[in-house]
């Protein structure tokens, strides 16, 4: 039954975009070309609160940007559907008598940019949504006698684009995520994310063990320690943190061309990062679709950073209009959709034996730039950060403050990188869920600097 519901719920969606598509070309008028970036989804959400649920909710919507484009000039409108062709057609209609109206009031836009060759693509996950009442059930069984918090998304994410030039492209995939912790008295928790496309109860039950373990440790009365340069080991959900950072600006071909990226040094090879490090837009290993929304074709990998040194930069298409640049179908904010940092060769069984004496941090928080010209990052260590000695954990730490470059981090202080990696799916949801993900190993870091 759950299988044919799901089933319906993608030839609903694609069946609308389908027929929303064809409208448009009978829609516009003389010269005009319309752009249409459809997005749906059919979502369950899961509240947990002391190992129980406390909320449940569902949300199916669809919605759409429709762009109107007449010579040089465009405007745009969102758009919410209902699914039911009549009202969805009149509203289709208005919307566009509407742009109509904006369109001569707008002066030419000099940047102009969308897919003007025709080139259609259907992808679509054969594999079924994870199934929510099973995922409750194995959380719930497995959250008995823990103060477990958290909240699961899961369900089915659809995007879309058309034109009335004749282009259709089709996506569909599904997916589960849940960020989650366990509570001891007073602030001391320890937080983890599991995420990807198939649930497994097994290794959600390993990750449930090891954090009671660590939980055990918190409770153990904190140690403070003094500003100064530390080994440390980060693990993934904390090096997701320093990756976002880079995020910001460092892969935009525009903020390259405004000298506005942090990695302006590296993209001029006037620094390096260590050997170990390679980042790529890998959409093979992500959720995200293989068009953007204004119908540019994306190619399947771009190679970010290849042993330390900068690659290729993400460039939207409107870059590539305003500084005579080719596309490669990048987001307008120019950041990955489909991050993915290669593998190093330390198994995680290792991880506290290379270690040593230092810390294992789980968590960062409140990271910013300090100095955004010279890369360098400040933040906050949270949650689950331990004092290690010996390869073996002692107990939390205080909070610290860290103040350092990422061409020390992930540079010259860089010594191994994890065989291991974990998916990292954004949890934004403020319109809708994010296609967004991130593939990441920990960092072994020989000296990290704190100041606090």
């Amino acid at each position: 039954m759950r299988g044919e519901r799901q089933g319906h719920d993608g030839e609903m969606m694609e069946c609308t975009f389908g027929w929303i598509a064809d409208a448009l070309g009978h829609l516009t008028r003389g010269e005009e070309i319309c752009l249409l970036a459809f997005q749906g989804e059919v979502s369950h959400f899961c509240r947990f609160n002391r190992g129980r649920v406390r909320q449940a909710g569902h949300v199916h919507q669809l919605g759409a940007s429709l762009t109107l484009v007449d010579g040089e000039r465009q405007v745009s409108l969102k758009l919410r559907l209902t699914g039911e062709a009549a009202l969805d057609r009149a509203t289709l209609e208005a919307a566009l008598e509407r742009l109509r109206g904006y369109l001569q009031r707008v002066p030419e836009d000099p940047h102009l940019c969308f897919a003007r060759e025709v080139r259609s693509s259907r992808q679509v996950d054969g594999t079924e949504p994870p199934d929510p009442l099973g995922i409750t059930g194995d959380i719930l069984d497995g959250a008995c006698g823990h103060d477990f918090v958290g909240i699961l998304a899961t369900g089915s994410q659809y995007a879309g684009f058309a034109n009335s030039l004749g282009q259709r492209n089709w996506h569909a995939t599904g997916s589960f995520n849940l960020e989650w912790s366990l509570h001891a008295e007073g602030d001391k928790a320890v937080k983890r994310q599991y995420a990807g496309t198939m649930w497994d109860g097994a290794h959600f039950r390993a990750q449930l063990h090891d954090s009671a373990e660590q939980l055990q440790l918190m409770r153990r009365a904190p140690v403070a320690l003094t500003p100064g340069e530390y080994r440390v080991y980060l693990a993934p959900s904390a090096l997701a943190e320093v990756v976002r950072m880079l995020c910001w600006g460092g892969f935009s071909a525009r903020a390259h061309q405004t000298k506005s990226s942090p990695l302006h040094r590296l993209a001029g090879g006037t620094a390096s990062l260590s050997p170990l490090v390679s980042l790529a837009e890998d959409l093979a290993g992500g959720m995200a679709p293989s068009f953007q929304e204004r119908g540019v074709i994306k190619p399947p990998r771009v190679e970010l950073i290849t042993a330390g040194r900068y690659g290729e930069p993400l460039v939207a298409p409107r870059s590539a209009a305003e500084y005579g640049m080719r596309t490669n179908g990048a987001e307008p904010d120019e950041s990955p959709v489909s991050l993915e940092m290669a593998p190093g060769a330390l198994p995680a069984s290792e991880v506290l034996a290379q270690l040593g004496d230092g810390l294992y941090l789980n968590n960062l928080w409140y990271l910013n730039w300090s100095d955004r010209n010279s890369a360098r990052i400040t933040g906050m260590t949270r949650f689950a950060s331990f004092l290690v000695k010996g390869g073996e954990l002692q107990g939390p730490i205080q909070v610290l403050r860290f103040d350092d470059s990422v061409y020390r981090l992930l540079g010259s202080a860089l010594e191994a990188l994890s065989a291991e990696r974990e998916l990292i799916i954004d949890t934004a949801s403020y319109e809708a869920r994010s296609f967004r993900t991130m593939r990441l190993p920990g960092a072994l870091i020989g000296a990290m600097r704190f100041t606090l």
